[in-house]
């Protein structure tokens, strides 16, 4: 079974550089499901929050290896001032979406740890939702392609003759 699940990775690598180039893929990729995107309006996120949640995927290698990109880093990479990132991450943070958890040593703070668990749950309904419309879709098609070819005509014999 494992071989199988990791010759699918390998196949959907090659699509992925067949799609992006294999030194774009080589230089690294981000996961992120997409019912996030496609329900970021319902799930109250702007631009830059979006983008802010995409950069923390991008640094989120393994589900313990939480993501904990400085907001400098974050904010450099968007074009924006860390005030802002701060202010965007808060928000993210009140919505349930992101918990930070802080990191202090003697001799000072460190960068975050951010989770991403609210968010997860926040999208959970829509990724249900997703699956029941993908599921009815293939039931039918399913449905539409057992009824295919010429549909079964017979001759009528007129009574007048």
């Amino acid at each position: 079974m494992a071989a199988k699940k990791q010759k699918d990775s390998s196949a959907d690598l090659r699509t992925n550089e067949k799609k992006w180039t294999k030194p774009l893929m080589d230089a690294g990729w981000t996961a992120l499901p997409s019912v996030i995107i496609e329900n970021q309006r319902q799930l109250m996120l702007s631009p830059l929050d979006l983008n802010i949640i995409v950069y923390l995927a991008s640094k989120w290698w393994t589900a313990e290896g939480k993501p904990f990109p400085s907001k400098t880093t974050m904010a450099k990479a968007m074009d924006v001032h860390p005030r802002t990132i701060q202010k965007h991450i808060a928000a993210l943070e009140g919505a349930g979406y992101i918990r930070r958890e802080e990191r202090r040593t003697e001799t000072g703070s460190r960068t975050n740890i951010y989770h991403l668990d609210g968010l997860i749950k926040a999208v959970a309904p829509f990724a249900v939702e997703k699956l029941a419309e993908i599921k009815d879709k293939a039931e039918l098609a399913k449905r539409r392609q057992n009824r295919a070819g010429a549909p079964k005509l017979r001759l009528v014999q007129d009574d007048d003759e």
